[in-house]
């Protein structure tokens, strides 16, 4: 990368394999069950974390798509009113948004611009969707969230210790 004000040249550090993109709000009640998760992960042991790389937002932009690139498998981690249970971890496929704007995006979408902007197909991305309740704003974690939590922080601690597709994609619930 060049920095135009000064003409020097940087170097940009390759990307880490594995991407873990939480979303969401800790100002919302359990719409902060991703970012939580997140700092969970970012305070793993050094030598889990050597392949890992961790990115969080309020919500999925379109912008989200470059950080796709060069990775060996995509996590992105959110609340969900709509989990039947604690946790549910699927394998996404690319897809068009059926909304009117890229003002918040869902990881298939996100997916699709990857695909439709660099003309290849994306890394295998799995979603992982922790259960909540309550959104308010200024609310507390409600009970049901602090288990998805302790759950998902469980299941994320198995697919960090090995991280290859057949292994997570072994590990689908849903």
């Amino acid at each position: 990368m060049i920095d135009f004000l000064t003409q020097k040249t940087y170097s940009m550090s390759p990307n880490k394999p594995i991407l873990i993109l939480a979303y969401g709000n800790l100002s919302r009640g359990d719409d902060a069950l991703a970012p939580l998760l997140l700092e969970y992960v970012e305070n793993l042991p050094e030598a889990l974390l050597e392949k890992v790389e961790c990115l969080t937002d309020f919500q999925l932009q379109i912008e989200h798509a470059l950080d796709l690139q060069n990775r060996e498998l995509v996590l992105f981690a959110d609340a969900s009113l709509a989990n039947q249970q604690l946790i549910e971890f699927k394998q996404l496929k690319p897809a068009h948004d059926n909304s009117y704007t890229t003002h918040a995006m869902n990881p298939v979408s996100v997916m699709q611009v990857y695909q439709d902007t660099l003309k290849a197909a994306p890394p295998p991305c799995f979603l992982l969707t922790l259960q909540g309740v309550e959104f308010e704003l200024g609310a507390n974690l409600s009970e049901i969230a602090e288990r998805s939590l302790q759950q998902a922080i469980a299941f994320v601690d198995v697919l960090l210790q090995k991280t290859v597709l057949e292994f997570w994609q072994q590990q689908l619930i849903s």
